[in-house]
């Protein structure tokens, strides 16, 4: 139960954030400045990286080795890949429509735009929710002594939600300029975070039964990350003439996520 209040807690706090950023429609009327939206695309960019690495491939190599029976790298390189297809496949099957893109992906559909617009959020908060609370229930459990402490989950809660806040208003202002209303705007771009307690306590659930598939879990979330970063962010942070914005955004993120997680941790 303790581990599955700090999981409620961490991916709550990220799941408010969503809705802070969301609420800014309700003080612009346009989308914001593409440069300041490459700047918050690369920053989510650059905090995923680190968080996979630091709060997610290294506990759970520690936590293999630790256990024995296998090489660390096994669950970590195993699960990495099983997160990123899992990705691929959602990428693939589900139906979404990137803000600012004229045409959806995924397979043909009837669905509003407004719809599609929420649903490609959906997928990026996926692995997020994962990562945070699996963290945060190693921590409140006592599991994985020296490689997730209260600490460093609290740390990736926080990256995780720094994040979140510009990926908020990225939903609500297109919705808005799709023609939504600024509070149906607003409720849907909250919305679309809720999928990470949801995510989170669910493979807490998952994992706390299984307790030596656990590294598993942790790089499959990494995994999760990293293919919405190589997929979507990084290229959307790239877009345009002058791109150094975006760069910079993604060094920035990577750079404070990483000095949070060892600091902390």
């Amino acid at each position: 139960m303790e581990a599955l209040k700090m999981a409620a807690l961490g991916t709550g706090f990220t799941f408010l954030m969503t809705a802070a950023g969301a609420a800014l429609v309700f003080f612009f009327k346009r989308e914001i400045n593409h440069k300041f939206q490459r700047v918050f695309l690369g920053f989510a960019a650059g905090v995923m990286v680190a968080a996979s690495v630091w709060s997610l491939l290294i506990p759970a190599i520690e936590m293999a080795e630790q256990a024995g029976g296998v090489p660390g790298w096994v669950p970590a390189a195993g699960g990495f890949l099983l997160g990123a297809a899992f990705l691929l496949a959602l990428d693939a099957l589900m139906p979404h429509l990137h803000p600012g893109a004229q045409e959806p992906e995924g397979p043909h559909t009837s669905l509003r735009r407004t719809t599609l617009l929420v649903l490609a959020v959906t997928l990026h908060n996926i692995p997020e929710g994962m990562a945070v609370g699996l963290s945060c229930a190693l921590a409140a459990s006592g599991e994985g002594v020296g490689a997730v402490t209260a600490a460093s989950a609290m740390a990736l809660a926080l990256g995780i939600g720094l994040q979140n806040f510009p990926e908020g208003a990225a939903i609500s202002l297109p919705l808005r300029r799709e023609g939504l209303s600024r509070t149906r705007s607003f409720v849907y771009g909250a919305l679309s975070g809720i999928v990470e307690p949801v995510g989170g306590i669910l493979a807490v659930l998952v994992a706390g039964g299984i307790q030596p598939l656990m590294p598993w879990f942790l790089s499959f979330a990494a995994g999760a990350m990293i293919y919405v970063v190589v997929e979507e962010l990084i290229p959307e942070a790239n877009l345009g003439e002058h791109s150094h914005s975006g760069t910079w955004g993604v060094l920035a993120g990577f750079v404070i996520m990483m000095v949070m997680d060892v600091a902390l941790g």
